[in-house]
């Protein structure tokens, strides 16, 4: 499993469907959403500014996030992107790995 941080931004519908249903409802849908895709909710916060919601999930791979994504984001009530969460072990296991790189006119 790996974290994903979803940030999503409401529409003027996404917005009605909010007030409606309430921000537990909300988190309620989903997570069903998430638990659908073989994931779990770890968090989810309502905020301020650019984004109006942060979910951070625990999802099988890559394509479970691209689905709960496409999912969400075509239903047109959010606009949402995707952020892999990388632990602190996952980059020093980087940092040890010896990767040959030239740079550009080097």
């Amino acid at each position: 499993m790996g974290k994903y941080l979803l940030q999503a931004s409401y529409t003027q519908d996404g917005l009605a469907g909010l007030v409606n249903e309430g921000g537990t409802g909300r988190k309620a849908a989903l997570a069903e959403t998430i638990e659908g895709a073989g994931g779990s909710l770890e968090s989810l916060y309502y905020a301020f500014g650019k984004n109006d919601l942060f979910i951070i999930a625990d999802l099988p791979d890559d394509a479970a996030a691209t689905a709960v994504s496409l999912t969400i984001g075509s239903a047109g009530a959010l606009s949402v992107s995707v952020t892999v969460l990388v632990t602190p072990e996952t980059v020093d296991e980087a940092i040890a790995r010896n990767v040959p790189y030239r740079p550009p006119g080097a």
